[in-house]
C-alpha cells in the first residue's frame, strides 16, 4: 500500500477519558478492534489498536465534535450535552450508542422554594457548564435567568450563595445527596452518540461502513 493509499485508509477515532471510553470498548470489540494501549496507564494521547490502521485520540470531552467537525478526527463518540451544546454543525450522527447514560437535571440546596423561584416572569440565577441548554430550558419556562458559567463542581455554587440552582448532568444523585441538594426538575434524559465527519463519510465509506454499522449492531443488543 502507497503513502496515498494509506492515508486514505487511515481511520482516527476521537474519545474522552473516563466512563464514554469504557463504555466504547465493547463497541469496538463488537468490530473486531482491540485497544493496544491503555489511556489509564499510557500519557499518549494518541493510542494505537489491532487495527494499524485505526488510531484513537483521547481529547476532553467537550473538544470531540470539534476534532470530528474539522477532521482531525475521522469518528468520534460524545453525550447528547456536549453535542446540543456545541450545536452538531457538519456532523452526521447516525446512531444513539445508547452508553454513558445519564440525565440532565435542575438542583437546588434542599429548603429552596423552587416552584415559586420559577413563577412566570421571576428571575433565578442559574450555575452549569450546559449555558445553552439551561438557556433554552428556562425560556420555554418564561422565567428570566442570570446565567454564571463554571467548569467544576456545580453543587459548591447553591452552598455559597453564587447561584439559586444548578443545571447539571446526574447520575445516581449521590454528589447531590451528600451535599445537601436535591433535584426538582427533570430536563432530558443524556446518553452517548457516534458522530462522524461529513467528508470522511464521503471519501472513506468503504472503511467507515464496516465499523458503523458493528457499533450499531452492538447498542442494539446492548
Amino acid at each position: 500500500m502507497n503513502q496515498a493509499d494509506r492515508e486514505n485508509q487511515q481511520l482516527v477515532l476521537a474519545l474522552s477519558k473516563g466512563r464514554i471510553f469504557e463504555d466504547t470498548l465493547p463497541l469496538l470489540k463488537a468490530a473486531g478492534i482491540e485497544m493496544v494501549d491503555n489511556p489509564e496507564s499510557s500519557r499518549k494521547l494518541i493510542l494505537e489498536t489491532s487495527d494499524p490502521l485505526l488510531r484513537v485520540v483521547i481529547v476532553r470531552a467537550t473538544d470531540v465534535p470539534t476534532y470530528v467537525q474539522y477532521g482531525a478526527a475521522d469518528f468520534g463518540v460524545a453525550g447528547k450535552d456536549v453535542l446540543l451544546e456545541h450545536g452538531g454543525e457538519g456532523l452526521y450522527q447516525p446512531i444513539d450508542l445508547n452508553i454513558a447514560q445519564c440525565r440532565m437535571s435542575v438542583a437546588v440546596q434542599k429548603g429552596f422554594d423552587y416552584q415559586n423561584a420559577v413563577r412566570q416572569g421571576a428571575r433565578l440565577r442559574v450555575a452549569t457548564k450546559f449555558v445553552q441548554t439551561a438557556r433554552e430550558h428556562f425560556a420555554r419556562k418564561g422565567v428570566h435567568v442570570d446565567l454564571i458559567k463554571l467548569y467544576g463542581s456545580m453543587e459548591l455554587a447553591p452552598l455559597v450563595g453564587l447561584s439559586d440552582a444548578i443545571v447539571d448532568l446526574v447520575s445516581t444523585g449521590g454528589t447531590l445527596r451528600a451535599n445537601n441538594l436535591e433535584e426538582v426538575e427533570h430536563i432530558m434524559d443524556v446518553s452517548s452518540r457516534l458522530i462522524v465527519n461529513q467528508a470522511a463519510l464521503k471519501m472513506k465509506r468503504e472503511r467507515l461502513a464496516p465499523i458503523l454499522a458493528a457499533f450499531e449492531s452492538a447498542a442494539v443488543k446492548g
